[in-house]
């Protein structure tokens, strides 16, 4: 519905912002992280944005990344995470260090979030790996162009799969790792790589 909004950071609270689009003050919820980084009153800002409805309740959350947005949505998709757990974590967390997290099964970086225990860090990250084998299974398979000399497959394999997690294609992804040399780099480094080429 909201793509994104652009305009003047009018108000900056504990847990929101608001921005003045031609007269018009859009109260948008924000993670702290991104409230510390969205700019000072009287900027033009541009946040990204997911529009949600409910029977008693309508807000706008903002994202200053597509990267956070795409986590969000995720997050929403996870049985028992609601969208205060889903902005908690995304002050809490990277997309990228999230995404290490879901591949990896890594719960000791989740539960160091306030409000996730155990279990909700257990079925985030079956909930969402499953989802990726849902989508890789109704893609071709493809082989990457890349030089075998340059590559530890299971590290890139890892990476791809990370990358599936926020939510971008298996293609688009394969794509991008033809044009980056990953010798020497974490995992965690080529997801942000990664991420960082995606973007463009």
């Amino acid at each position: 519905m909201l793509a994104y909004i652009k305009g003047t950071l009018e108000m900056k609270f504990d847990n929101y912002i608001v921005i003045d689009v031609g007269g018009l003050g859009y109260k948008i919820f924000m993670s702290e992280k991104a409230l510390e980084e969205v700019g000072n009153i009287g900027d033009n800002v541009k946040v990204h944005t997911y529009y949600r409805v409910r029977e008693d309740d309508i807000s706008i959350y903002g994202f200053l990344t597509n990267e956070e947005l795409k986590m969000f949505e995720l997050l929403l998709g996870v049985s028992g995470i609601g969208a205060k757990s889903a902005i908690t974590m995304l002050s809490n967390i990277t997309p990228s260090s999230f995404a290490l997290a879901i591949i990896t099964s890594d719960t000791s970086k989740l539960v160091k979030i306030p409000g996730i225990g155990a279990k909700s860090a257990a079925r985030i990250i079956l909930e969402l790996k499953d989802k990726i084998k849902t989508v890789e299974a109704k893609e071709q398979e493809t082989k990457l162009l890349v030089k075998e000399a340059f590559v530890d497959n299971n590290k890139l394999q890892e990476a791809i799969s990370a990358l599936q997690v926020l939510g971008y294609n298996k293609k688009e992804i394969e794509k991008v790792f033809e044009k980056i040399n990953i010798q020497d780099l974490t995992l965690e480094d080529i997801i942000r790589k990664g991420l960082s080429n995606l973007a463009k």
